[in-house]
């Protein structure tokens, strides 16, 4: 089966699917009582047989979008080790991703499991069906505890969970983290006393000679990272909506449109937290140039009907039922 994974590379590490070849090593550093008792699904000893067997479940898994478990590698003497292994499982029906991780003991207080964690975190809300990761630390774990409150999880709670390695039940803490807690907030202006800032955007719903609507997904390191919206962006001061829009357009997808072609639709007036945002939405059916993703983003053009499934800001979606209807 092939597998067109594209490793995740941070300033040390690299995340790529393990393959057959790392079940040695990948054996060899799990199998110790201090690493697997920390880990609940694993028994001790672990077999060494079922090093490959997990290794070969990871493929299908992948495929299946069920989850994503990764080697940590780093380079020692120019050549490729395993360091450890991070995973993300998927919950699709609310929408959540179960984070887990484990470094092997030589390589414990240099950062690696943070820096790891953190690279497949930030991945995968910018990128999966997920809006929220959770993690589950036994509580004689306090050096993962600090690791997650280092990524900006948040402690939720406290549960039990099975250990097989310990053959008994465990006290575990619950941690949990949103889009907001790892990319952060909307940056606005300072607001008046007792007033929330407000934050002045354009959109724009690009429609194509088939009636589609351009949509674009949010890469990783921006805020609200993953989530579907119409192009467009914030006013600059003295900056009119259609002149922010005829900018932001040729910087994001490297099209120039006129004033002229800039129809004003709607508009969504949306309290989030932190800030108040108004957004005027735009419809623009002609321009020139070829839309390609200039900023990393991944764009998809959408029947109208389908608008609906795509996951979008909170400000966004009243406008999708208008937009829907009118074309």
């Amino acid at each position: 089966m092939a597998d067109d994974f594209a490793p995740l590379v941070t300033e040390r590490l690299k995340l790529r699917p393990p393959v057959p070849q790392d079940a040695e090593e990948i054996h060899r550093l799990v199998n110790t009582w201090p690493v697997v008792r920390m880990l609940s699904r694993l028994p001790y000893p672990y077999p060494r047989a079922l090093t490959d067997e997990w290794i070969a479940s990871t493929v299908q898994q992948r495929a299946d979008g069920r989850a994503y478990h990764l080697a940590i590698t780093g380079q020692e003497a120019g050549s490729e080790m395993v360091i450890g292994c991070v995973g993300l499982r998927l919950d699709v029906a609310p929408r959540t991703g179960h984070l887990g991780y484990w470094v092997g003991q030589r390589f414990w207080g240099h950062g690696v499991a943070a820096e790891a964690a953190g690279r497949v975190v930030r991945w995968a809300l910018a990128n999966l069906p997920i809006d929220r990761v959770e993690a589950q630390v036994s509580i004689d774990n306090p050096a993962s505890a600090a690791v997650l409150k280092r990524l900006g999880f948040r402690l939720t709670g406290r549960s039990t969970q099975h250990f097989l390695a310990r053959g008994c039940e465990e006290p575990v803490d619950v941690f949990a983290a949103t889009r907001e807690d790892i990319f952060g907030h909307v940056e606005t202006g300072a607001p008046e006393a007792g007033q929330k800032p407000l934050l002045l955007v354009a959109a724009c719903a690009l429609i194509d000679i088939d009636g589609r609507v351009l949509l674009a997904r949010r890469p990783e390191g921006k805020k609200m990272a993953g989530l579907w919206e119409f192009p467009g962006g914030k006013l600059n001061p003295g900056e009119t909506p259609e002149a922010a829009l005829i900018r932001e357009l040729r910087e994001e997808l490297g099209i120039d449109v006129a004033a002229a072609c800039l129809a004003p639709f709607a508009f969504a007036s949306h309290a989030y937290e932190r800030f108040h945002l108004l957004m005027p939405l735009y419809l623009c059916r002609r321009w020139q140039g070829f839309v390609q993703p200039l900023e990393g983003q991944t764009l998809a053009w959408v029947r109208p009907g389908k608008l609906m499934e795509y996951e979008m800001p909170a400000a966004d979606k009243p406008l999708v039922p208008l937009l829907r209807d009118f074309l």
